[in-house]
């Protein structure tokens, strides 16, 4: 049975190319990971903060080496894209931000975004989320990026409004933490939104 509508982006459309590197223009770089990331990736994942608003750990750096190699094949099966959040001038790492569950016919995919302790409060994240949202809407052609966090992370609020994302909705009990279920906040920026 033949759809009524084509696709938002057809297969291919992020994996005919190398995953670009993308500046923010403002001291900040959005580039590919590489394996000597390991150490301070698994450094980052020991940070308390990390360990409350994310579901998952990191015992060790072999663990995060395979981390790595898994965000380094993503671009080619086009369901989720994994940046290193780096400083432009000594390319310290600072962070990581993706797109995750991409659905390219439908031209949907979720942001999503983490920091290192030292990173925080310099606007680091909302600054790689802004870059990642230009050029998913603006260049790839993306229709709909979503973000969700958890009710209780008033930074990750803030980091989404900065980046544009407008606050849809709750959903309630979405997501199981450590500690319980959290209600979780649905941000997004569509195509054709500005700041």
């Amino acid at each position: 049975m033949p759809y009524l509508t084509h696709p938002v982006l057809p297969a291919g459309t992020l994996s005919r190319t190398p995953q670009p590197t993308l500046p923010t223009g403002d001291g900040l770089v959005l580039r590919p990971w590489r394996a000597e990331d390991a150490p301070a990736v698994h450094a980052a994942f020991q940070d308390p903060v990390m360990h409350q608003w994310h579901i998952r750990t990191a015992d060790s750096e072999e663990e995060v080496r395979g981390w790595i190699a898994e965000w380094q094949q993503a671009w080619e099966h086009e369901r989720a894209v994994q940046w290193a959040v780096a400083d432009a001038a000594g390319e310290g790492l600072l962070g990581r931000v993706a797109l995750r569950e991409i659905a390219l016919g439908d031209g949907v995919a979720e942001v999503a975004y983490w920091t290192t302790a030292a990173a925080r409060g310099r606007g680091v994240a909302a600054r790689a989320t802004q870059a990642l949202a230009r050029w998913a809407l603006d260049e790839i052609g993306f229709q709909r990026l979503e973000l969700s966090h958890a009710v209780a992370n008033e930074a990750s609020c803030r980091v989404a409004r900065k980046a544009g994302f407008a606050l849809e909705g709750t959903k309630r009990s979405a997501l199981l933490h450590p500690d319980g279920w959290h209600d979780m906040h649905l941000h997004a920026r569509v195509r054709g939104d500005r700041l």
